[in-house]
């Protein structure tokens, strides 16, 4: 597959990923954190917040394609 094209794929999946997430991220919340003290709401946004990092860093890592040699 053409970098180009693996980039373009990439891009559109990322920008899937990160407001599907941020979606479910923030109906998780509101659903399972509404009476809860601050120090919770802080910490789960926190996690939540650094935990798409990962998908995404893989989907990074393939739109750049395997290592040239």
């Amino acid at each position: 597959m053409p970098v180009r094209l693996r980039k373009f794929i990439g891009t559109i999946l990322l920008i899937v990923l990160v407001l599907g997430y941020a979606f479910i991220a923030t109906t998780v919340a509101v659903n399972a954190l509404g009476a809860s003290p601050w120090w919770i709401h802080l910490t789960y946004f926190f996690f939540s917040g650094l935990l798409w990092i990962l998908p995404a860093m893989l989907l990074i890592k393939w739109m750049a394609g395997p290592k040239q040699q």
